[in-house]
C-alpha cells in the first residue's frame, strides 16, 4: 500500500483560493495585487506607502520594478516576500493569499513559495558555511527527514543549481573566498534551493561594478528561462531595467507606467529592440501621466478631458489659459 505525499503549503493555499474565487484569479498569474494599501503609523502620524496599487505578473515573466526613493516599491517587495502584510486590498503569490496568513503560514510561505536575494551580498550567506552548504541549508530547514535518499536529492539539487549558475567549481569555498559577483550567484542558488515559483530581488546589483552586474543579470535570466521561475527585480540600475521585457514604475504608492519591450526586425533584416511606454489605468479609472508630459504642457490641478472616436484627449485647463491671457480690468 502506497501513501500519497502530504500536499505542500503552496498546494493547499492555491486550492483554497480557487474554491473561494475560481473565476477571478486564474492559473496564469503568478502575482496579483488588487488595490493593495499599506499604512504605517509612526508617532501618531499615518503614512500611506501603498495607495491602492494594482499589479499582475504572469507566470514566467521577468519584470523590473523601478521608482524613486519613497515611491513604495520596496514596501511592495516586502509584502510579496512575506516580510510585511498589506493593510487592505488583495494580494496573492502563486495562489497564496498574503492577507490570510498567521506567523507559521508566513514561515512556510517564505520557505516554499518565494525566494529572496538581498542587495547586501554578506546578508544572503552564512559566513561559516561553504557555498554548497549554504545552498543545502534551505532544503534542510524545510523539514524533510534526514535520510540517505533525502541527502542524495539535496546534493543533486545543490550541484544542479551551482552548475546552472556557472559556479560549480566554487562549491567548497567559504563566502569570504568569493568575489561579490560570485557571492550573489551563490545567493541566487540559495533562493532557488526549494524550487520557489517566484524569485524576488532587492537591488541585487547595487554593490557591483557594471561588468559584474551584467553577469548577475544573466544569472537571473538563466533562473527565469531554465529553472522556470517568475523573477521580479527592484532596481535603480537603468541597465538592468532596460534588459527586461517589462519595466513597471511605481509612483506615490501606485503603479504609474509600464514599458514593454519587444524585438523587431527592420527592413534591412537587422534586429532592434522596440519599446513603448504605457500609463496604467486602475479600477477607478485613475491614471498617473508621466511627469515630463505634464511639465511640457504646464498641466496642474485641473485638465480638460474630451472623448474622441478612438481615444481620450487630455488638454491643459482652457479656462485657466483664458484667464491668464485676459488683461486685468482697469479702474471703474
Amino acid at each position: 500500500m502506497t501513501t500519497e505525499p502530504a500536499p505542500s503549503y503552496r498546494e493547499l493555499q492555491r486550492a483554497a483560493l480557487a474554491a473561494a474565487e475560481p473565476a477571478r484569479y486564474g492559473e496564469g498569474a503568478a502575482i496579483v495585487c488588487d488595490r493593495v494599501v499599506r499604512i504605517f503609523t509612526a508617532e501618531k502620524v499615518e503614512v500611506q506607502a501603498l495607495q491602492g496599487l494594482d499589479l499582475v505578473v504572469e507566470r514566467g515573466d521577468l519584470v523590473a520594478l523601478v521608482g524613486a526613493s519613497g515611491s513604495g516599491k520596496s514596501t511592495l517587495l516586502n509584502i510579496l516576500a512575506g516580510l510585511d502584510s498589506p493593510t487592505a486590498g488583495r494580494a496573492t503569490v502563486d495562489g497564496c493569499d498574503l492577507l490570510d496568513m498567521n506567523a507559521r503560514d508566513r514561515l512556510r510561505y517564505r520557505r516554499e513559495v518565494v525566494g529572496f536575494v538581498w542587495q547586501q551580498t554578506a546578508r544572503n550567506l552564512l559566513p561559516f558555511l561553504t557555498a554548497a552548504q549554504n545552498v543545502a541549508l534551505p532544503m534542510q530547514l524545510r523539514g524533510a527527514r534526514r535520510t540517505r535518499g533525502a541527502a542524495k536529492r539535496h546534493a543533486a539539487r545543490v550541484a544542479e543549481l551551482l552548475e546552472a549558475l556557472e559556479i560549480g567549481p566554487l562549491a567548497d569555498r567559504l563566502p569570504a573566498q568569493l568575489s561579490g559577483g560570485q557571492q550573489q550567484r551563490v545567493a541566487i542558488a540559495v533562493a532557488m534551493a526549494n524550487n520557489p515559483a517566484v524569485l524576488l530581488a532587492d537591488e541585487p546589483t547595487g554593490e557591483l561594478d557594471s561588468e559584474t552586474a551584467a553577469g548577475i543579470f544573466d544569472a537571473f535570466r538563466t533562473v527565469n528561462r531554465e529553472l522556470a521561475a517568475t523573477v521580479v527585480i527592484v532596481t535603480h540600475d537603468p541597465m538592468v531595467a532596460g534588459e527586461v521585457r517589462r519595466t513597471v514604475a511605481v509612483r506615490d504608492g501606485r503603479t504609474s507606467t509600464e514599458v514593454l519591450r519587444s524585438t523587431v526586425v527592420g527592413e534591412d533584416g537587422a534586429e532592434r529592440v522596440s519599446e513603448r511606454e504605457y500609463a496604467m489605468l486602475d479600477r477607478t479609472g485613475r491614471i498617473q501621466l508621466p511627469r515630463h508630459f505634464l511639465a511640457a504642457l504646464g498641466m496642474e490641478h485641473r485638465v480638460a478631458v474630451d472623448l474622441a472616436a478612438d481615444r481620450i484627449e487630455v488638454r491643459p485647463d482652457e479656462a485657466a489659459e483664458l484667464s491668464a491671457a485676459r488683461p486685468p480690468a482697469g479702474p471703474s
